[in-house]
């Protein structure tokens, strides 16, 4: 089996803007949950709300899941 890669994203995180987006696979590597968790987990309000940037693409704000990850409100 091969190795599953990494996403830059999640690579460079701490480097990412607080202004800059992360799709849903890094999001659920952040806090190492499955995708159907994290839409479930953003629909009960545990993690931030994600934002529609355009048809089809969702993401999260990395300084909203930063603040999640410290366990701040990010509202």
């Amino acid at each position: 089996m091969g190795e599953v890669p990494i996403p830059d994203a999640l690579r460079n995180f701490d480097a990412l803007p607080d202004s800059a987006y992360v799709r849903l696979p890094v999001t659920s590597a952040l806090f190492q949950i499955s995708p159907a968790t994290t839409w479930r987990w953003s629909k009960a309000g545990r993690i931030p709300a994600p934002r529609r940037l355009s048809e089809g693409v969702t993401a999260w704000n990395v300084g909203q899941l930063r603040k999640a990850l410290r366990g701040e409100t990010w509202q």
